[in-house]
């Protein structure tokens, strides 16, 4: 009787089950793990902008309302920054643009689809910032 080798096409859905199961498990982290990578990137942005806000302050009398004048014009995909005059400081602020994944970026029931930083460095929401 001729022996003939390769898999069964037991082996093979039990690999593919194999896989899939793997694949259900690993999504999820993966899929946090980008999204705080972007609110990282956004945070960084923030602190660019507030570094430029106060070099503006130097040679200019008063600070920009401007984050175009701030960041140089450029676009996140994922964010939209804007900055207000508040007072004697500013509010620079990075919210996420509507049909992002950064929408739905929370920590525990805290949403952190908006991000501001003040004049005085106070951050919200807090623990987004962490």
């Amino acid at each position: 009787m001729k022996r003939y080798s390769g898999f069964t096409l037991i082996e093979l859905l039990i690999s593919v089950a194999v896989l899939a199961l793997l694949i259900a498990v690993a999504y999820p982290s993966f899929s946090s793990f980008l999204i705080k990578s972007k609110r990282i990137e956004a945070i960084q942005t923030l602190y660019k902008m507030q570094l430029a806000q106060e070099e503006w302050r130097i040679s200019h009398p008063s600070y920009t309302s401007s984050a175009v004048d701030l960041i140089g014009g450029s676009a996140s995909a994922h964010y939209q920054f804007s900055a207000a005059l508040s007072g004697a400081g500013y509010v620079l602020r990075a919210e996420a643009k509507s049909g992002s994944s950064q929408q739905q970026d929370k920590e525990g029931a805290t949403s952190c689809s908006e991000l501001t930083l003040t004049r005085d460095s106070d951050k919200a929401p807090a623990i987004c910032w962490q």
